[in-house]
């Protein structure tokens, strides 16, 4: 491995030219093939085997027609206090505004809610109708929901509360690039404070976008939505500019080493290049490893990030080297450039070119041939007292997961949504009027094809829905017009989120037996809440098979890398370690509402189902990425004759620093989301930034380390016949030291073609 990555690093330095306009035509073919691919419809959230999507595939059959995946809106009219909806001039205004609506272009049918059942409350204070569309929420018209919003403010200048719900609305739209900007321009502070020059700082970000372009754009090439692009625009952004960071970092200690700028890149890619291929392939693991939940829209997400990790890793170890080349010395600090002057000099008066042996053995040095810094005092630090830094670790984390004992699974919807947006506030003005269930509707489809008398079939499914604890109401069966299959809507009396809906779910399924058993006909149980409750359920059951999966291929790979049992067994429980205590966290403030008020969590309760099985699959990749870059070069100087002890210093001399700037430009970039107005994605950031966080300084910099110390030898071995079986990848460049490719001379190189 690190003999080709050395000759490819060669050759991209050498041909740089043409590997630079080579990945430019990529960039430009791919984002030409994006702005000719037609408008990608838009994902729509199917579960195959889940009862809620056989229902849903049941009425597409037997109600042709009635897309469910069109968009909906749903207006919400109050009364001012004391007054009634009712009353004759709110009643005008009432109808006026749905007939305005409803002639709409795109709009298919607007219900008044005073020709309508139970579309008024009980106490005549609250009204709603409902807009149907005749295409998805994606494909709706500026006209289309601006005609929504004057719809509301036309309510609200005759005096009533008019708010609004539903999905034609369009979202805020945070997420669409604000985010992304803060995140670059802190990767970009940090990569100057840590290099000290601005090609350096400006190299990761340059070719992480290119890495960001090519794979988003070919993800639109491909049709695939913008749904699921999130994943891959912020995975992309951070494994580019991690790895890029970690080359050239090594680039300037092998040019400190007094190695030319040639063989300098050669060896970086070799050596760090080998680190960054195999990171790159437990992050591809874990988002590939999503395809095992059986949820599309997850496996379309996991896919596309996938193929963008991929193609930072091209990025890094081909144009990244051919970008060096234009900037030979302008990478370097000041210091670093006078200081390689004088090394270089120096190595040429003791008799020339420098072996490779030399080369590596400098990088990989003794950790006290070198000036120790911030990396090195920590280790020290750390390997002096082992015991004590491990426990201190391992309980601190242990107590930030007790929480986690407390996790709650759901899947929020408009409740969890802050009270500014007018989504909340037609959520309690719902549950106000028509009581708490009323937002989480039940819909029941009782398939009667099978049974002699279908209406009755409906009627009896109606009768036992109604005598069902925790249904207030039943509308009346809605057939279809072959009169086989009925359509019934069930009220809970708790909410969507509620534990007690989740219980009610599986009663009336488990009722659907005896309904069968007396008519003939199937009873299914379908909608929002349901489809929450399978999503939930579905993504529970996957998550022991899909950890066993992606931590049993990473184990096997990291076993590969570092040729031990006992390193890949330490990575995946520090990697539980910190995944656990970031769940903790998130229960403790989405669940338990501590410091709430401070992150803006304005309505507490469950966690989204989804968050679990994401975070395994995001911080898995990042922490072995960490995990990786840290302990290669600790084996390096392992390989290299070092004592273990020396190999654990020597390893953070060099990685340390690298480490944790990559970690904070991480933090940053995720810690920006937690700003944002929607629950899930503040969860999200808030459970991404407290992961990296404990994986980058509590696992990897500080129990890693103090396992490693205890283990001492021990952390290297491998049994012979695992010796034997286990393929030679030399992530560490010991082919390069020993008959690998010949160094290249000192010498210094051409002048830079750019200085920065």
């Amino acid at each position: 491995m690190a003999t080709f990555l050395h000759r490819l690093g060669r050759f991209s330095f050498r041909r740089r030219r043409l590997v630079a306009l080579l990945w430019v035509v990529i960039l430009a073919a791919c984002a030409f093939a994006a702005a000719k691919a037609p408008t990608a419809a838009e994902d729509g959230f199917s579960m195959p085997g889940t009862e809620s999507q056989k229902a849903f595939d049941l009425l597409d059959q037997r109600f042709p027609g009635g897309n469910s995946n069109t968009a909906d809106a749903r207006i919400v009219f109050v009364a001012p206090k004391g007054q009634k909806v009712t009353a004759a001039a709110n009643k005008a205004a009432v109808e006026k505004i749905v007939a305005n609506v409803a002639s709409g272009s795109q709009v298919k049918g607007a219900l008044n809610p005073f020709d309508m059942a139970g579309a008024v409350s009980k106490d005549g204070t609250t009204a709603y109708s409902t807009i149907s569309y005749d295409v998805q929420s994606i494909d709706l018209t500026d006209a289309t929901t601006k005609a929504l919003e004057d719809a509301a403010k036309e309510g609200r200048d005759a005096g009533l509360t008019v708010e609004l719900g539903g999905s034609a609305l369009v979202p805020d739209g945070e997420l669409g690039g604000t985010t992304e900007l803060v995140g670059v321009a802190a990767a970009a502070v940090v990569l100057l404070i840590t290099f000290g020059s601005l090609a350096a700082a400006g190299l990761p970000l340059l070719t992480a976008i290119v890495g960001i372009g090519v794979g988003v754009a070919s993800i639109v090439a491909l049709g695939m939505s913008t749904t699921t692009t999130t994943l891959a625009l912020m995975l992309g952004l951070a494994v580019g500019i991690d790895y890029a960071l970690f080359i050239v970092s090594r680039y300037r200690t092998e040019r400190a080493d007094g190695h030319s700028a040639e063989e300098a890149v050669a060896r970086a890619v070799g050596t760090a290049g080998s680190a960054v291929v195999f990171a790159g392939l437990t992050v591809v693991i874990a988002l590939a490893g999503l395809s095992v939940v059986g949820i599309p829209v997850l496996t379309k997400m996991g896919l596309a990030a996938a193929g963008t990790v991929v193609i930072a890793v091209l990025v890094a170890i081909t144009l990244l080297p051919a970008l060096l080349g234009f900037f030979q010395k302008a990478v370097l600090s000041r210091t670093e450039r006078r200081a390689g002057s004088g090394a270089r000099g120096r190595q040429r008066a003791r008799g020339g070119a420098v072996s490779g042996a030399a080369g590596s053995a400098g990088s990989a040095g003794s950790a006290g041939s070198a000036k120790p810094n911030m990396g090195t005092r920590w280790a020290r630090f750390v390997i002096r007292r082992p015991l004590a830094v491990l426990v201190l670790g391992v309980l601190g984390l242990g107590l930030i997961s007790v929480p986690a004992l407390d996790l709650q699974l759901g899947m929020p919807g408009d409740e969890s949504k802050p009270t500014s947006t007018t989504q909340r506030r037609a959520y309690d003005a719902l549950a106000n009027g028509f009581g708490p269930g009323f937002n989480g509707p039940l819909t029941v489809v009782v398939d009667a094809k099978g049974s002699d008398d279908p209406k009755a079939a409906a009627a009896q499914a109606a009768k036992q829905l109604s005598a069902t604890d925790g249904v207030v109401a039943v509308t009346p069966p809605a057939f279809n017009k072959a009169g086989d299959t009925a359509v019934l809507t069930a009220v809970p009396a708790t909410g969507p989120s509620s534990s007690d809906t989740t219980d009610l779910v599986h009663t009336i399924r488990d009722e659907a037996g005896g309904l069968k058993s007396k008519t003939g006909a199937t009873m299914l149980v379908t909608g929002t809440t349901a489809v929450n409750v399978d999503v939930s359920q579905k993504l529970d059951d996957a998550l022991a098979p899909y950890l066993t999966l992606v931590v049993g291929l990473a184990f096997l790979l990291l076993m590969i890398v570092f040729r031990s049992l006992l390193v890949p067994l330490k990575a995946a429980l520090g990697f539980l370690l910190s995944v656990t205590a970031s769940f903790g966290v998130i229960v403790a403030v989405f669940q338990w509402g501590w410091l709430a008020d401070v992150l803006g969590v304005e309505q507490t309760g469950p966690v989204m189902s989804i968050t679990p099985i994401f975070l395994i699959g995001v911080v898995f990749g990042l922490a072995m990425d960490y995990e990786v870059f840290l302990v290669t070069r600790m084996r390096e100087a392992y390989v290299h004759g070092e004592r273990p002890g020396e190999a654990i210093v020597a390893g953070f001399r060099h990685s340390a620093r690298v480490v944790v700037a990559a970690a904070v430009i991480m933090i940053a970039v995720f810690a920006g989301f937690i700003g944002m107005n929607e629950s899930m994605i503040k969860m999200m950031g808030l459970g991404l930034a407290s992961a990296v966080f404990f994986d980058a300084f509590v696992v990897r910099m500080t129990i890693v380390p103090a396992v490693l110390a205890l283990l001492g030898h021990r952390a290297w071995w491998l049994p012979r016949w695992l010796e034997k079986a286990v393929p030679q990848v030399d992530v560490e460049g010991e082919k390069l030291t020993h008959g690998g490719p010949a160094a290249a001379p000192v010498a210094e190189p051409d002048p830079d073609p750019v200085r920065v």
